[in-house]
């Protein structure tokens, strides 16, 4: 029988290789025309197989781009699980990750994909991600002030997925979320090219700020 064992069967074998093929055909597209224009015929043509042969391994659109989200966000949880635990090994990891494939990167951390929505289980992997940053703004000294954006913070969690972190950590997760993300989608999309400065140093220069 199928999977008697935990031995995987021929069939198993072909099937994950076609699958693996299949999304490496569909990260190639969407590195020259974005996530939109994904098509999953161009991919069957690309690959030998008609439509809907391809169509058995992945039966819609939106499953190919939730499988490729979802690998993209397991890959992040895994840098940022292998990182050591505060900011800065946090911010290089994620300055490291969306450096070495700006397309995964925007495919999670870009514009939506225009009719899709993603499963509530690729919010659970993302999930993981902010828990670890909360964790490290835990390990802050408090600087002895709140703000208005902490109070707001103490009735609207869900973002936190239920994160004990007490005020100010979840205002500097956030800040280092927004800040961070915020330099390297520009440096990603190419608008800092032409300025004469070093992203990489304005990143760090962020993340200094953010620290103190």
């Amino acid at each position: 029988m199928a999977g008697t064992g935990g031995a995987e069967t021929p069939r198993e074998r072909y099937r994950a290789q076609v699958r693996a093929e299949i999304k490496e055909r569909a990260r190639e597209q969407i590195a020259s025309a974005g996530a939109s224009a994904l098509s999953l015929n161009a991919i069957a043509k690309q690959l030998g197989m008609s439509g809907p042969a391809l169509y058995r391994y992945f039966a819609s659109r939106d499953e190919l781009i939730t499988e490729l989200i979802r690998d993209a966000y397991r890959s992040l949880a895994d840098a940022t699980r292998a990182a050591d635990g505060d900011l800065a090994s946090l911010a290089g990891a994620l300055r490291a990750w969306a450096l070495a494939d700006p397309h995964r990167y925007f495919l999670v951390y870009g514009t939506p994909v225009p009719g899709y929505h993603a499963p509530d289980d690729t919010t659970a992997i993302a999930s993981e991600i902010m828990a670890r940053l909360l964790d490290a703004c835990a390990e802050l000294p408090a600087d002895g002030t709140r703000t208005p954006l902490d109070t707001h913070l103490d009735e609207h969690r869900q973002w936190a997925d239920g994160h004990p972190a007490p005020a100010p950590a979840p205002r500097r997760a956030l800040a280092f979320w927004t800040r961070l993300h915020g330099v390297l989608s520009l440096e990603l999309a190419g608008h800092f090219t032409g300025m004469g400065f070093d992203p990489a140093l304005l990143y760090a220069a962020e993340l200094e700020s953010l620290g103190d």
